[in-house]
C-alpha cells in the first residue's frame, strides 16, 4: 500500500494536475498568505508544517546549521553547517551561486535565449532597456532552478563588486519545467531583480537575475537594506557599492525559485554540465576568458 507521501508525489507528478494546482490558483494572494503564515513563530506549528512539506518534497535537513526551527520561514532560509559547500578556488573559475538544477544553458544570440525547448525570449523582455547594447547580448547564460526543498541562499560566484540592483515587479507563476513548457516568456512575467556585478581584475560584467515564483515573492540582499517583494513601492533602481569574495553570501529567497546567470562572450562552461545537471553552491560553473582577451 502506498504511503501518503508516495500518493501525493504521484499526483503532483502528473503534468496537467501539477500545472493546475500550482498555477491556476490566486497566485499572488496565496504567496502573500504563505509569507504571513511561514513567519508565525511556534515550534509545534513549525514542526507540523515541516512534516507536511516533507510529504511533497525530498527535504533533507541533515546539513542545516540549526536542527530545530521556530517557524517555517526559519527552515526556508536555513543556513548550512560550516564546510558543507566547498568553493572551487581556481582563480579562473566562476562558481555556481546556489544549489540547483541546470534548467537551460547556452549562447545568447542577438539577445535571444530559451527558457525551454521552443520557448524563446529576449534579454530586452527580461531586463528592459538595460539589455540594449549590454555585454550579455552575445554572451552565455545558464538557468539554475532551485527546488522547494533545496538550500535557498545564494552566494558570490567570484571576487567582485555589486554596484546596481534593478527590481522588476511581476507575477508569481511557478517556474518548474512543466510551467516553462506552457507559459511563454515566463521569466519575463515574474517578479525578479537584476544584480549587476563586476568580477576579477578584468572587471568582467556578470549579471545575476533572481526570479521569484509562487509562494516565493521575496528576495533579500545583504547589499541593500530593503526586502524586495510584490508589495514593494520603493525605487526600481538601487545603486550600491558592495564588495564580496567568491562564495560569500549575497542574499536569499524566502522559499526557492530560479537564478539566471549571464556572462560576456568568451566565458566557457565547465565540463560535464548539461540540462538537468544537479549543482551545488561553489561548484565550477564557467571559466573566465583567456587573460589576453579584453573584457567586454
Amino acid at each position: 500500500m502506498m504511503t501518503v507521501r508516495e500518493l501525493i508525489q504521484r499526483l503532483v507528478s502528473q503534468e496537467d494536475l501539477n500545472f493546475l494546482l500550482t498555477n491556476r490558483i490566486p497566485r499572488v494572494a496565496l504567496t502573500h498568505f504563505m509569507g504571513w503564515f511561514s513567519q508565525l513563530r511556534h515550534p509545534w506549528l513549525a514542526k507540523a508544517s515541516i512534516w507536511v512539506w516533507q510529504q511533497f518534497a525530498d527535504l533533507d535537513l541533515s546539513e542545516a546549521k540549526a536542527q530545530r526551527f521556530d517557524s517555517l520561514h526559519d527552515c526556508f532560509i536555513r543556513e548550512l553547517k560550516a564546510g558543507a559547500r566547498p568553493v572551487d578556488n581556481d582563480p579562473n573559475t566562476l562558481v555556481s551561486p546556489c544549489d540547483g538544477i541546470v534548467g537551460a544553458m547556452g549562447e545568447v544570440k542577438d539577445g535571444q535565449l530559451f527558457q525551454a525547448k521552443g520557448f524563446p525570449y529576449t534579454l530586452h523582455d527580461l531586463l528592459g532597456d538595460r539589455a540594449l547594447n549590454s555585454p550579455w547580448q552575445d554572451g552565455v547564460f545558464m538557468t539554475i532552478r532551485i527546488t522547494s526543498s533545496m538550500y535557498h541562499r545564494f552566494h558570490a560566484p567570484f571576487d567582485g563588486r555589486l554596484q546596481r540592483v534593478q527590481y522588476f515587479s511581476g507575477d508569481t507563476w511557478n517556474v518548474n519545467p512543466i510551467a516553462l513548457k506552457r507559459v511563454e516568456k515566463l521569466f519575463c512575467k515574474n517578479e525578479r531583480a537584476l544584480l549587476e556585478v563586476e568580477i576579477g581584475e578584468q572587471r568582467y560584467p556578470v549579471a545575476l537575475v533572481p526570479v521569484a515564483a509562487v509562494l516565493v515573492a521575496s528576495i533579500r540582499l545583504h547589499a541593500i537594506d530593503t526586502l524586495l517583494h510584490t508589495r514593494y513601492q520603493g525605487p526600481q533602481v538601487i545603486t550600491c557599492d558592495h564588495s564580496f569574495q567568491k562564495g560569500q553570501e549575497l542574499g536569499w529567497f524566502q522559499h526557492g525559485s530560479t537564478i539566471l546567470v549571464f556572462a560576456p562572450k568568451g566565458f566557457t562552461f565547465a565540463a560535464d554540465l548539461h540540462d538537468g545537471t544537479p549543482l551545488r553552491m561553489g561548484q565550477a560553473l564557467m571559466h573566465l576568458p583567456n587573460k589576453t582577451t579584453p573584457a567586454a
